[in-house]
């Protein structure tokens, strides 16, 4: 069984850091684009950013210049460093990944059970 776990998350005030982890475990072949979700509450769940094992990034407008994704793929591992956080990146972030168990078999998008980032004075 494959499992991405996120930690990092928690009570930060505005203008402050944290840094995510998500690390995959389990039986792993390889792992192809991660990224990092986000839902805020009464929202939909949105893209915030995504890398592939190349190191590509992609990032949405609202967090460019502020987050920054990485990964490690040696741990299986992708890292969210975020900085001058505001009170509107309040939410659960959720981790994703496309993950080969083997060569004739993947998961093209799994998900962590997210982690709570709350931004408040």
């Amino acid at each position: 069984q494959v499992r991405l776990a996120e930690s990092g998350g928690g009570l930060v005030q505005p203008g402050g850091s944290l840094r995510l982890s998500c690390a995959a475990s389990g039986r792993i072949f390889n792992i192809n684009t991660m990224g990092w979700y986000r839902q805020a509450p009464a929202n939909e769940r949105e893209l915030v950013a995504t890398i592939t094992r190349d190191g590509n990034t992609n990032y949405v407008d609202s967090v460019k210049g502020r987050f920054t994704i990485s990964r490690d793929n040696a741990k299986n591992t992708v890292y969210l460093q975020m900085n001058s956080l505001k009170p509107e990146d309040t939410a659960v972030y959720y981790c994703n990944a496309d993950i080969a168990t083997s060569p004739d078999f993947r998961y093209p998008g799994l998900w962590g059970q997210g982690t709570l980032v709350t931004v408040s004075s």
